[in-house]
């Protein structure tokens, strides 16, 4: 008798991904919808838009989670947020690996493209770490913050505001317990830079902060590591000088407040929009100027293989970088003594391209579907789409069709980039090529 073969369906990587995203907001939608999650009734349109938004890492919310939520609201908001952070196929995999369990090819492909690596070699090692350093810093954090906050809230509650920050904070999810997000706290500058450490670590990229624990001279960093720690730096206080500039002598955000205190506010301000989402100010009462500058920052987000979203900063600069190439004539962008390939730059361009229209079609949606002024939208739907949580305070004002909009816009930014790497780095075989013909451009 012969065996019978038995046929696998094959799920690729970014379809499981997605998935992976698409079951943990179901699951929270069903949880938050229960009475015990929250104090009052809340609609289903609203549990699905905070769940999507937690596991999205984003932090817009139609209430206030401090208020609304009971204890176990804010537990299923907090577990979302930490798979939605760091991604349900790797605690996947470290369940499997506490139980000894045989890591399998396709695992480790789906490691592989949440990763953003180029091989699946050394890939469970690369979790090992992950996890390691991520509970290691959350716990780090929430020691320090506790410590801070007992004098003025007592031990119970000192803790419990401290491991929900610490753990929105390191998962660039921003969402609060305060309601007035961090508003309160615009003149700590202990907390300020506590919160703003986490969120800058969490999303600098899990393989940098490998890399920069295994390589300890500049000239051995990836040049991936390179371009994410200076592009950083140099974005970072840039934001700040800018924030600072636009908006020191604003009285309704930083323009009451000591040197010092403007200073440290411009600092959180500038670095939260990339993708963070805690504020210090009221967002509707900013300049304009700062508003589109925020909006620039929220589209950029973080680094690849983190808990940001965005088109990423690594593909901002090689834009960049090939915009500079093309006007000096260059073939290929170099920097940092090194040439980045051309398939690189062509997919830079491609997410570039493929985020504005997406951005640009959700604003012309919801200015159809929704009664609000046009920068308060589009500052809402660039925010959904870098996954951050800053608003002029619209977001309690969409209707339930402007709600389902942004969750779909909150999902497609969180998992897009994913999907779009691996469809874009499919080699198609070529077996003729057509001739070449004059575009005229410019």
């Amino acid at each position: 008798m012969g065996s019978r073969s038995k046929k696998r369906v094959k799920i690729s990587p970014p379809l499981l991904i997605s998935g992976s995203f698409f079951v943990l907001i179901i699951m929270g939608t069903i949880l938050l919808k229960l009475p015990i999650a929250t104090t009052a009734p809340i609609s289903w349109t609203d549990a699905l838009f905070v769940a999507t938004s937690a596991t999205t890492v984003t932090g817009l919310s139609v209430f206030d989670p401090g208020t609304v939520l009971t204890g176990f609201g804010e537990g299923v908001l907090l577990v979302l947020i930490q798979f939605g952070g760091i991604g349900l196929m790797t605690f996947a995999v470290a369940i499997l690996m506490m139980f000894k369990k045989k890591i399998g090819i396709q695992n480790r492909l789906y490691l592989q493209e949440a990763f953003s690596q180029n091989t699946f070699g050394g890939i469970i090692r690369l979790v090992k770490y992950i996890l390691l350093f991520v509970f290691s810093v959350e716990a780090i954090g929430i020691v320090l913050l506790t410590a801070y906050w007992l004098p003025d809230y007592g031990l119970k509650e000192s803790l419990h505001f401290s491991v929900f920050h610490v753990i929105s904070a390191f998962n660039n999810a921003g969402f609060s317990l305060f309601p007035d997000n961090l508003m309160s706290h615009q003149t700590d500058p202990l907390v300020l830079f506590l919160l703003s450490a986490l969120f800058i670590v969490g999303g600098i990229g899990f393989t940098v902060v490998v890399d920069l624990f295994q390589k300890k001279t500049f000239r051995q960093w990836s040049l991936h590591t390179k371009l994410m720690v200076i592009g950083t730096l140099v974005l970072n206080l840039f934001a700040t000088i800018i924030v600072f500039i636009l908006e020191h002598d604003n009285p309704e955000t930083i323009g009451g407040m000591s040197l010092f205190e403007q200073i440290f506010a411009s600092y959180f301000t500038g670095v939260t929009p990339r993708t963070a989402g805690f504020n210090v100010v009221d967002y509707a009462f900013m300049e304009d100027p700062t508003l589109l500058f925020t909006m620039i920052l929220m589209f950029i987000g973080g680094g690849s293989a983190s808990t940001a979203s965005g088109i990423k900063l690594t593909t901002f600069i090689v834009v960049v970088l090939a915009t500079v190439s093309f006007l000096r004539s260059e073939r290929e962008p170099e920097i940092f003594g090194r040439s980045i390939r051309l398939e690189i730059t062509l997919r830079s361009l491609a997410i570039t391209t493929i985020s504005v229209l997406t951005v640009w079609l959700f604003i012309f949606l919801l200015t159809i579907s929704e009664s609000l002024p046009f920068l308060p939208l589009a500052f809402e739907v660039v925010s959904a789409f870098g996954t951050v949580g800053l608003s002029m305070g619209v977001t309690g004002q969409l209707s339930d069709l402007g709600e389902v909009l942004l969750c779909i816009l909150m999902f497609i930014g969180r998992v897009g980039p994913l999907t779009l790497f691996f469809l874009l780095l499919k080699k198609k075989k070529e077996h003729f090529r057509y001739p070449y013909d004059q575009v005229f451009t410019g």
